[in-house]
């Protein structure tokens, strides 16, 4: 039994994200000890911004005639496909950056999505137990001077359901950079709130993903 953890946080000392996803991991950990956990972290090893050009080209183009670009971008795609497809439970740890996602985590997706097996075409990740953890520095929720600002979630939420078909859970955490920026300060009790609320969801989530594959 297999765990494949992504991050694409690029602060690896400080994150959030990465933080709550090593409370999924520990708990995987405790139902799995002898179980390897394959990791992949796209700040440490950021995806070419040409990489999906790259692949998507050379995917028209027999393989006599590709770009020395285009077959390592191929080859690319490929290992990342095989990563998802040989494990048996998935997590994600992503942070909202910009009111967007993060662009290590789209370029990610995009060279992924080229191949066989998880593109348009059909999915072999149906149904395959995952978390996904996603924190923002803000504060986007209904009612909220930013309502609707987050426009990192819900796409992140249909790649991965409704595209992927993977069973998926949420761990979300609004308000990081609540003790960070001074002008959040009145917002430390909810902060810390939502803090413990994700937590739990992530403890919880873990041995979920845990459970699906005992």
């Amino acid at each position: 039994m297999t765990l494949f953890r992504l991050d694409a946080s690029i602060l690896p000392t400080t994150s959030a994200s990465r933080e709550l996803g090593d409370l999924v991991e520990a708990e995987w950990a405790a139902a799995h000890p002898s179980a390897p956990v394959r990791r992949r972290d796209l700040a440490d090893e950021p995806v070419p911004a040409t990489a999906w050009r790259d692949a998507v080209l050379g995917g028209f183009a027999p393989e006599a005639e590709r770009t020395p670009a285009q077959s390592a971008a191929l080859a690319l795609a490929r290992t990342f496909a095989d990563e998802l497809m040989s494990a048996d439970a998935l997590l994600f740890t992503v942070p909202l950056y910009n009111y967007g996602v993060s662009q290590h985590f789209k370029t990610w997706f995009d060279l992924a999505y080229t191949v066989p097996g998880i593109d348009p075409q059909g999915t072999e990740l149906r149904g395959k137990p995952a978390t996904l953890v996603t924190v923002l520095g803000g504060n986007y929720a209904e009612g909220s001077p930013k309502e609707g600002w987050d426009h990192s979630t819900a796409w992140l939420r249909r790649v991965l359901e409704d595209v992927w078909g993977l069973d998926l859970r949420i761990v979300h955490r609004p308000f990081t950079l609540v003790g960070v920026n001074p002008a959040l300060d009145a917002f430390t009790e909810t902060a810390a709130e939502f803090k413990r609320t994700a937590e739990s969801a992530a403890v919880r989530s873990g041995r979920e993903i845990a459970a699906r594959v005992a």
